[in-house]
């Protein structure tokens, strides 16, 4: 009975998370939701630094999105989760470990930009995630609104099936409401009036809006078949089936339903409210059963002044305050102190979770970001989020020795609740080396360090990660590792196959190199593959997989300047072992050196990080950007000219970015802008 209780709460779960490009609004629309869902007595403000979510110093401080944050509130009978999402690329691996544990996102567009490139990587992190969606059109008061062009700009850029449910009233500074297309009535929002009101809709409306509806419901009915089948026999859709069949489109990704307001002016968030309630999927929806065995994913670490937070999705059973959980990595025990609903930096605490719920926990002492914790009589281990390797690197130093120790506790804390930064000592010059997504990541983490642990650091320059890749491989590669030194020895022989990865998924494509479809550079394919293509037994299989292992053990120093290897195949194509000397400890061993070999007998190249570029400047200065630009080795892909500014896209070396910010102020008379994402790794000159 009581998991029968549990499922039917469960309907009424709403996991979800807020995406965008940075500055579209996505804190905006939180703060609007927490107020309307009574969270919150006071609406937050981001340029006044009082928002719930955006809760951390630095994000105050800069006015943006920074670290993820979790709200949970209440709207119609439903518990909404909310996770704020950053949008600046620096962060995105905080939106990649968000999305993991979502069920469903609310993507919030500028109505003036429409979708613009942060909008456009987290929409495709969020598609490999298989996150439903529904789309909110912001902004709706600013100058040069558009939600046409808007939404041409989702079916254009992001190439789903957009649904328009609304049709705004009014526009720019009289835009006051919406005509809701399912329920066929307006909704009508006046400064100074507390909620909304609902009105018939206008006359000078009324025949777009039965129009819209009928396209509406034709386009519904072409893939729902349910919905077809009543269209067919009434030439019309009722209310509720046209809003299940949004409902189940919506699940299956086959079409996003678009709503439009503006969250400034505390229009259009109710109906927004409900599309979430109505369209996105509960836990249910994605497979939750509190009767199975504890599963649970841990998406985030935060060390807060009164101990460590851990927080994690519940994806089956139920914890309860007091549990012991088995961390099914490393086989380590943990015990549940306390069970945390968060808001924010706020918590309310619960005596149990269940199947669905993502919450907060006191106690793991060592649980990581990516660990599963379960049941100890019934081990299970899933899928973590991978973290994105880092770009740049700096180095950092404390002021004496007595800090150092200080320094290095203090980094190996900050990157245990960030995997995409990375902390290494450097083997030639013994410095500590600070790698991250970019340089605001990395000026936030130094910021952390100075603000939050009191150290005083000094910071070298940027460093940018350059790899090293194969253009030309070579085929037949023989190695023979043998090593006796008393007892038993060490024998093990290996022919390997070394080509591009590129040349290996297709045979067509110039070696090692993939033409990007808007960068103008030849992106390079990066990543390993193993093959194996031995016969008779000639290599066993435990030694097949040690030689898989020694490959990967190569990768970390390349032939040219001790850069990581990438894009690269190799395949085992014969073998032979000895029949007392071999083990895998010796073809692991010949596996690591012959590959480094075979790649000092390759044709090789340096490969830097080139990135997408997005510059917003006035008309008057385009031709100093343009300039700039190409003194940097961009190369511009386009140009659009929107309300008096022209937006610029181009490719450019992410070392030629190096001070970029501070060098378009200047050009422009500090009325620039830029942002950019990672397209991929290039050959550098």
């Amino acid at each position: 009975m009581r998991t029968n209780v549990s499922r039917q709460s469960l309907a009424t779960v709403r996991n979800l998370g807020i995406l965008a490009h940075v500055d579209a609004g996505k804190t905006t629309v939180t703060e609007r939701m927490l107020f309307l869902t009574g969270m919150t007595h006071k609406r937050g403000e981001v340029h006044d630094g009082t928002t719930v979510t955006d809760f951390d110093p630095q994000e105050r401080d800069r006015g943006i999105t920074i670290f993820a944050a979790a709200v949970s509130c209440e709207w119609n009978g439903h518990r909404l989760t909310v996770i704020d999402t950053p949008g600046h690329v620096d962060f995105s691996d905080e939106v990649e470990r968000s999305l993991r544990v979502l069920d469903g996102a609310i993507a919030v567009f500028d109505a003036v930009a429409g979708v613009e490139p942060q909008s456009e990587s987290v929409w495709r992190r969020a598609d490999r995630h298989v996150v439903p969606r529904i789309a909110f059109v912001n902004k709706m008061d600013r100058a040069g609104a558009d939600l046409e062009a808007a939404v041409a700009s989702i079916r254009a850029r992001l190439h789903p099936n957009p649904l328009l449910v609304q049709l705004p009233i009014g526009s720019e500074d009289e835009f006051t409401g919406v005509v809701d297309l399912v329920r066929m009535r307006a909704v009508v929002w006046a400064d100074g009036v507390a909620g909304p009101v609902v009105e018939p809709i206008p006359d000078h409306l009324a025949e777009q809006a039965r129009d819209r509806r009928r396209a509406l419901e034709e386009a519904v009915a072409e893939h729902d078949s349910n919905a077809l089948e009543e269209y067919v026999e009434h030439s019309a859709l009722a209310d509720d089936t046209l809003s299940a069949a949004l409902r189940a489109l919506t699940l299956s990704g086959a079409a996003v339903v678009v709503l439009c307001g503006a969250a400034y002016r505390n229009r259009g968030i109710e109906p927004l409210l409900d599309a979430a309630v109505a369209y996105l999927p509960s836990p249910l929806d994605r497979t939750a059963d509190p009767a199975e065995s504890l599963a649970a994913l841990v998406f985030k670490v935060h060390a807060t002044p009164t101990g460590r937070l851990t927080f994690v999705r519940l994806y089956s059973g139920e914890l309860r305050k007091g549990d012991t959980v088995l961390d099914a990595g490393p086989g380590r025990r943990e015990r549940i102190a306390r069970i945390l609903r968060v808001q924010a930096d706020r918590h309310e605490e619960v005596e149990v979770a269940t199947a669905g719920d993502i919450v907060a926990l006191v106690g793991p002492k060592q649980a990581r970001v990516g660990a599963t914790l379960c049941a100890p009589e019934a081990p299970v281990l899933l899928e973590p989020p991978n973290p994105t390797d880092p770009v740049i690197s700096v180095a950092v130093e404390a002021k004496n020795n007595a800090e150092a120790e200080k320094l290095a506790v203090a980094l190996s804390r900050i990157a245990e609740e960030d995997p995409s930064l990375v902390v290494r000592t450097d083997p030639e010059t013994g410095q500590t080396l600070l790698a991250g997504m970019g340089e605001l990541h990395l000026e936030v983490v130094v910021e952390k360090l100075r603000r939050d642990r009191g150290l005083v650091v000094t910071v070298g320059q940027p460093q940018v990660a350059y790899r090293e890749t194969v253009v030309r491989g070579v085929t037949g590669f023989t190695y023979r590792h043998v090593k006796q030194d008393g007892g038993s020895g060490q024998w093990a022989h290996i022919v390997l196959d070394v080509r591009p990865l590129s040349a290996s998924r297709d045979s067509d494509a110039a070696p090692g190199l993939v033409e990007h479809e808007t960068s103008g550079f030849d992106t390079a394919a990066t990543g390993f593959e193993f093959a194996s293509t031995v016969v008779g037994g000639r290599v066993p299989a435990e030694f097949v997989r040690a030689v898989e292992q020694g490959c990967r053990d190569a990768l970390a120093t390349g032939p040219l300047a001790g850069h990581p290897v990438t894009g690269l195949h190799v395949t085992l194509v014969d073998g032979a072992t000895h029949s007392k000397d071999s083990s895998e400890l010796a073809f692991r061993t010949a596996a690591r050196l012959g590959l480094r070999d075979a790649l000092r007998a390759s044709a090789m190249a340096i490969l830097e990080p080139v990135v997408e570029t997005t510059v917003t400047v006035p008309e008057d200065y385009v031709g100093a950007v343009l300039g700039d630009l190409s003194a940097r080795r961009a190369r511009v892909s386009g140009s659009v000219t929107r309300t008096g500014v022209v937006v610029i896209t181009a490719a450019v070396p992410l070392a030629e970015l190096f001070g970029y910010a501070t060098r378009l102020r200047s050009r422009t008379q500090g009325r620039g802008t830029f942002t950019t994402r990672p397209l991929g790794y290039a050959p550098a000159p």
